[in-house]
């Protein structure tokens, strides 16, 4: 490995909405449990926020269609199972727990990236007097404690990785789920990566699975029958990053300080339209709810982007960079619809496609001072 001496630790939340709701409605216990949009009987729009694991034994997961969730619920319960429980999210209690054990974990290492809502990385001090295996035996320990703390304190359970770096750290906490306890020691890495599949490596999505599936590659072994060259051949400098991760190489230090790079609302409609008075009033009321965010929060910005979905899905993604900073909220309404005009014509939506959802963003942020705002 690159760098023996590191010791990082990844938490991962098991379920973390759905076991919210779980504990705080006893009468939810061990049934299948589906937060996200409203189903609306199998025609609701908007999708899956996060499933439990009774229902993800349905085939449901985080992202998916809420209609697809509907339709699986619906042909389990045809198979004799209960119907999974929709539930619309709870943002202020989950961003409470989150919070709480986010400031818990912050006591037990000096390094603590908090990489979401339900997930962090721990990096403990890569050297002791006491000898690096005694570290190995304290990092055990110490993800131990955090989940007997976690459970009793919050009556949730976590999955937890050790390795000797994050990509190795995230990949161990994904590999005894739920309630896991995975650790990987330098010397078993690559032992530990052999058989996994690809897709644990970020990046490899359908596309890289398909390319790679042509050439009878299936597994992390497999890839490594690749050279780094013939993978740079490929995919280019990102086939330097696939090499060294199916060897269990990672450099990438841990992020101590958040800086939020953009802010943004959506709305998915009940019906696709393309009724212009309609979709104003919407980017209006989308961009009036971004804008006093960031008022209150004291932030300018540089960007304005919108993101328009068609009914086939199809996404399309416009953006403005002014030529300075501003806090200006009306400045976002202003640009939004600029950007959106196009879309009732021939300019970017020739075949008039009805759309399903509007999206307003800014980037390139900036807390509010006006004598940086140049």
């Amino acid at each position: 490995m690159n760098n023996n001496s590191r010791i990082v630790l990844h938490l991962d939340m098991d379920a973390f909405f759905a076991a919210i709701e779980e504990r705080d409605k006893p009468w939810l216990k061990e049934k299948p449990i589906v937060v996200g949009a409203d189903p609306k009987d199998g025609v609701g729009r908007g999708v899956v926020s996060t499933a439990n694991y009774k229902a993800r034994e349905y085939g449901i997961h985080s992202a998916q269609p809420i209609s697809i969730a509907w339709r699986l619920s619906e042909e389990a319960h045809r198979k004799g199972n209960p119907r999974a429980i929709f539930i619309t999210p709870s943002s202020d209690r989950y961003s409470i727990t989150s919070r709480e054990i986010m400031d818990y974990l912050r006591t037990k290492g000096t390094t603590v990236e908090q990489a979401s809502i339900d997930e962090a990385y721990i990096e403990l001090p890569g050297t002791s007097d006491k000898g690096q295996g005694n570290l190995w035996e304290e990092a055990e320990k110490m993800a131990r404690e955090i989940k007997k703390e976690i459970w009793d304190k919050q009556k949730l359970t976590c999955s937890i990785g050790i390795g000797p770096n994050k990509f190795i750290a995230k990949v161990a906490s994904d590999f005894k789920k739920p309630d896991g306890l995975t650790v990987v020691t330098p010397e078993n890495v690559l032992d530990f990566l052999a058989p996994l599949s690809i897709k644990v490596i970020p990046g490899i999505g359908p596309k890289a699975q398909e390319k790679f599936s042509k050439l009878n590659i299936q597994t992390i072994q497999d890839l490594r029958s690749l050279s780094e060259v013939e993978l740079t051949e490929f995919f280019g400098k990102w086939g330097i990053a696939m090499w060294e991760k199916a060897r269990g190489i990672d450099d990438a230090p841990l992020v101590t300080e958040y800086t939020r790079k953009s802010i943004g609302e959506q709305i998915t409609f009940e019906k696709d339209t393309l009724d212009a008075p309609f979709l104003v009033q919407q980017l209006q009321k989308l961009a009036l709810s971004v804008g006093k965010y960031a008022q209150d929060q004291n932030i300018a910005f540089k960007t304005v982007s919108l993101t328009v979905r068609f009914f086939d899905f199809e996404t399309k993604s416009r953006a403005k960079t002014l030529s300075h900073y501003t806090d200006e909220a009306t400045m976002i309404e202003k640009i939004a619809l600029q950007l959106l005009l196009p879309f009732f014509d021939a300019r970017e939506n020739p075949k008039k496609k009805p759309i399903r959802l509007l999206g307003v963003r800014i980037e390139k942020l900036l807390t509010a001072q006006r004598d940086k705002m140049l």
